[in-house]
């Protein structure tokens, strides 16, 4: 699909940001059994983002104390929250003729599989009580969740068909109907979409940000699958094939940089976990890359990471206890543009 003369735009990633929203792991929450384990990871997380960066820490009121001792320097916002993917429930923001708008979708769950009726609030409640500056909110009336999709700036949206044409998120929507859903809300000219590839124990129905991202100079960064064993070889294999076939709007095909496959990691009770190196986050003049205690296929990544982001200043973050609850560390962040803090 392309289209042409939308002014709404949704920035790139590696654009200037202004803020990046994460939430504290919450007591009485799934994150229980190594909460304090997942607390150091968010405020090793913070602590990566502030020299660059201004953070907004979501926190329910009961835990606001603990956050805000973990985590100095952070912007603490006390409000309710079932989970912490701020990724997939905080506001998507696009610029309208340059204007920032906050784009408030339904999250309901990763289609109905959760209970998110507070997280589908919190953007709502962030907005007034002024910890996103005073760019207008918009509330599209769809689901949509921000690690879904990814955007190189320039009008091109990637994502997975079998996220967003998941019968629970919007059913009344064939694919030419998010397509243009997408040019309206996002500006986008052209929607690229990949229809083989997943991650075994994610929730998410394959959301693109566990599995390629854009960057700069019409690249693409991907996960790759390496051994003819594993359960996802042949995915894998498929989506690659389909990356390579893909154009850029000049119709030259993209710049390729594959991530090494992470070691396979398992529950305690024995399911697999979604460790992936994709689930990166650039921030200003820096990546921070997912590790998993494995130092050859981390370094690795950072090595590839480095490629697809030449002049960027790249570090690995442990992440090892957040794929405990089948996300990572672009799962648990969400950046807001530079625009949005006048």
């Amino acid at each position: 699909m392309t289209t042409t003369g939308n002014p709404r735009r949704m920035p790139a990633e590696w654009e200037p940001q202004g803020a990046v929203l994460l939430a504290f792991p919450p007591t009485d929450s799934d994150w229980e059994p190594y909460l304090e384990e997942a607390r150091s990871a968010v405020a090793a997380i913070i602590a990566a983002i502030l020299p660059r960066c201004r953070v907004v820490l979501l926190a329910r009121s009961a835990d606001a104390v603990a956050a805000r001792v973990a985590c100095p320097g952070a912007s603490v916002a006390e409000l309710e929250l079932d989970d912490t993917w701020v990724r997939d429930f905080g506001p998507i923001t696009v610029l309208d003729q340059g204007r920032p708008r906050l784009l408030d979708f339904g999250f309901n769950g990763w289609g109905l599989k959760f209970p998110a009726s507070a997280d589908n609030q919190a953007t709502a409640r962030l907005q007034a009580a002024g910890h996103l500056g005073r760019a207008e909110r918009v509330v599209p009336g769809l689901w949509l969740e921000g690690g879904s999709i990814e955007s190189d700036g320039a009008g091109a949206i990637l994502t997975t068909a079998s996220c967003l044409l998941s019968p629970n998120r919007n059913p009344h929507l064939d694919r030419a109907g998010v397509e243009a859903a997408l040019a309206t809300h996002l500006g986008a000219t052209r929607v690229l979409w990949l229809d083989h590839g997943h991650l075994a124990g994610d929730d998410t129905d394959a959301h693109i940000d566990t599995l390629a991202r854009f960057a700069p100079h019409n690249t693409i960064v991907y996960v790759r699958c390496d051994d003819p064993d594993d359960e996802h070889y042949p995915a894998l294999t498929a989506m690659e094939a389909e990356l390579c076939a893909l154009r850029t709007a000049a119709g030259q095909p993209y710049r390729l940089v594959p991530l090494p496959w992470a070691q396979p990691a398992y529950a305690a009770d024995g399911h697999r976990l979604p460790a992936t190196y994709a689930n990166y986050l650039i921030i200003n003049g820096a990546v921070l890359v997912p590790t998993y205690a494995d130092p050859t296929r981390d370094q690795a990544a950072l090595a590839a990471v480095a490629c697809a982001y030449p002049g960027l200043t790249i570090t690995g973050i442990d992440c090892r206890v957040l794929i405990e609850q089948h996300g990572s560390l672009h799962c648990m962040t969400m950046q807001v543009p530079a625009e949005v803090y006048p």
